[in-house]
């Protein structure tokens, strides 16, 4: 048999094989769990290796140390199916076992592989978006979709989610308008797509259009704020164009309502989002109050994840610095230095060493006021920082606390006024802009 994009499968089973799109259709549009729907997969064929790959994939893909257990036991379980799978089956095993591993670089050029061949499988297209990003590898977040995005033809129904993707891609290159032209062309094909709609709010932020952004998120609120996996994220982007009219209350609001809650902060990829908002505020003065020991609290009970991702390891650290939990920060620091140390086969080594660790330091001087070596460890790493993961949007937390630093004391000042020229022409409207301007004393 073969798929809705002609992509040969090992099953016979119609049931079998409508389930496991139904699945694929969830991990690329955010829409609702897929793991019901692999099941039904596994249960109409339980010789299919499929389900077991989409089940991998899927816990795999939320980077949450907790579910690597699980996406183990499925491609434990998809192996002694490999020897009646297609080759292209197979070839999915075997990227996602790298991946696995934590040898995301490598997983991506397995998957690479399989679009060469099958520039319509959208399951390793998918998996390597999003470990591209994890890698904060923006030329294949463009490249990578746009080698195989021709071979689409515009009336296949998950066509308008691939070019959501090339959208994002294109917005982490810096190519504005060819983003948000290809995020509209998406959502006219496919206005239930919050990829596309996530990556014209990126667009907005980085060019500082917040009105246009709250009233482009706002307007389809209904397509991404229910039963949605981006919808945290978005709530997020959200409070983020609050934060550039400086309208703090607003953002606040957002967090109590959408950011704060039980579900909202349930894994590290939603959690981030709500320090990332608390320590903008706090850097513009704004006291998170009991907040941040809530974050807290959670980021203790997971002190075991420590080290299998930089990137989340940041957030961690953030947390409990707000909670002006200092020991706990630096006992975490502790603990991703030795799992850096010990890790080799693991691509978070690199981006631990490279990037998180320094920006971790850094974090922890400018908690304790030693402003000036807080810099001068930070700013060295602003230049790399993409290579621990993350979008533009998220990792100007960093240029954040360096304007915050430079605008407190008066030895780097002319680095803070460097740093707001870059901002100006970017974003040169924006109130806080505008408020950087006023701490460094630039007229």
């Amino acid at each position: 048999m073969r798929d809705q994009r002609g992509l040969p499968v090992s099953t016979p089973s119609q049931p079998a094989l409508d389930a496991a799109e139904k699945a694929l259709w969830r991990m690329v549009s955010f829409y609702g769990d897929p793991l019901a729907d692999i099941d039904a997969a596994a249960q109409a064929d339980s010789s299919w290796i499929l389900p077991s790959l989409l089940r991998g994939a899927f816990l795999l893909s939320v980077t949450e140390p907790a579910w690597i257990n699980d996406a183990r036991s499925a491609l434990s379980q998809a192996e002694p199916l490999a020897a009646q799978a297609t080759e292209r089956e197979r070839a999915h095993l075997a990227a996602l076992r790298a991946c696995a591993e934590g040898r995301w670089q490598r997983a991506g050029a397995l998957w690479d592989a399989i679009l060469v061949e099958h520039p319509r499988d959208l399951l390793a297209l998918a998996n390597a978006h999003l470990f591209d990003f994890y890698r904060g590898d923006a030329r294949n977040l463009r490249q990578r979709v746009a080698r195989v995005l021709p071979e689409w033809p515009r009336d296949d129904a998950l066509w308008p989610y691939v070019l959501g993707m090339y959208a994002f891609g294109l917005e982490e290159c810096n190519l504005h308008a060819p983003a948000e032209a290809a995020g509209r062309a998406a959502l006219d094909a496919e206005p239930r797509g919050p990829w596309a709609i996530h990556a014209v709010a990126h667009v907005m932020e980085m060019q500082g259009r917040h009105d246009e952004g709250t009233q482009w998120l706002e307007t389809r609120r209904d397509r991404w704020s229910i039963d949605n996996g981006l919808g945290v994220h978005l709530w997020w982007h959200s409070a983020l164009f609050c934060l550039e009219r400086m309208d703090h209350q607003g953002a606040l609001e957002l967090y109590d309502q959408n950011l704060g809650d039980d579900a909202a902060q349930s894994i590290h990829l939603l959690r981030l989002d709500a320090v990332a908002l608390l320590w903008r505020l706090r850097l513009l003065g704004i006291d998170g109050g009991g907040r941040w020991q809530g974050l807290a609290r959670r980021y203790a009970a997971a002190r075991e994840d420590t080290g299998y991702y930089a990137f989340n390891d940041l957030f961690a650290l953030l947390a409990f610095v707000g909670a002006a939990d200092l020991e706990q920060a630096r006992s975490l620091l502790a603990d991703a230095e030795r799992r850096a140390a010990l890790d080799t086969g693991a691509d978070n080594r690199a981006m631990a060493h490279e990037v998180g660790l320094p920006l971790m330091r850094g974090l922890l001087l400018f908690a304790t006021g030693q402003l000036d070596a807080a810099i001068e460890l930070m700013l060295p790493v602003r230049a790399v920082a993409h290579r621990f993961g993350g979008s533009h949007a998220q990792r100007d937390l960093i240029d954040q606390t360096l304007l915050a630093a430079c605008a407190s004391g008066s030895r780097h000042r002319s680095l803070g006024r460097a740093l707001l020229n870059e901002r100006r022409l970017a974003k040169p409207v924006t109130g806080l802009t505008a408020h950087w301007a006023t701490r460094l004393g630039v007229v």
